[in-house]
């Protein structure tokens, strides 16, 4: 653990294997709330494993968005994205080992219905965070800092959908059991190897940090 700074990052939609195992390096995590919205990122999108390959889950957000605070990003609930999202994870992962141990959970997150992006991936991030059993101190900017203080390890916008993780140094892919494929595909959401190997997840996210 990196006692010195905080991680200051952004939230993700049901974040990857290389968002966690960035943060494994931490005892305490700000969260980014007054940065504007990026489009095309992982901030309303993750990736999971299902019958047809490498899918891709988008929460649909209100057109006005452009220049505005995350925390002001509305989801368009008009749109019924939650039965889109919970078949898809469903068909993917209902014979998965731990489907159902973690399954109503997540479930009852995605269809609460919550009016802000921000607000829905603060409650996935509690919920990975909680059964990864990694408890990190958590905070909420009051601001936004272009350059913050030295005691902060700055992540933000790092982690991007449109680069591979190989062009960063957090993630090395540890393999585990996945319900599709005869090729291991690395770095999903967290979902996927939460569903497969269920509490054996912390310990292949710390595998899979890259301490050097």
């Amino acid at each position: 653990m990196n006692n010195l700074k905080t991680a200051l990052i952004e939230l993700h939609y049901l974040p990857s294997l290389e968002y966690f195992c960035a943060l494994l390096n931490f005892e305490s995590i700000q969260l980014e709330k007054h940065e504007h919205y990026v489009k095309q990122s992982y901030r309303n999108r993750c990736y999971i494993n299902t019958a047809q390959g490498v899918g891709m889950l988008t929460v649909p957000l209100t057109n006005k968005h452009d220049k505005v605070s995350i925390k002001d990003v509305k989801i368009d609930n008009s749109i019924k994205w939650q039965n889109n999202h919970w078949r898809t994870i469903e068909s993917a992962y209902r014979k998965a080992p731990y489907f159902e141990h973690y399954a109503d959970e997540l479930k009852k997150i995605i269809y609460s219905n919550q009016v802000y992006l921000f607000d829905l991936n603060f409650d996935l991030l509690s919920f990975c965070l909680k059964n990864i059993s990694f408890n990190p101190k958590i905070s909420v900017s009051v601001s936004y800092e272009k350059s913050p203080e030295i005691t902060f390890h700055d992540l933000r916008s790092i982690i991007q959908a449109k680069i591979p993780y190989l062009g960063r140094s957090y993630y090395l892919p540890t393999s585990y059991y996945q319900v599709f494929g005869n090729q291991f595909v690395s770095n999903l959401s967290l979902i996927d190897i939460l569903f497969c190997e269920g509490p054996r997840t912390g310990s292949l996210l710390l595998d899979s940090r890259n301490i050097g």
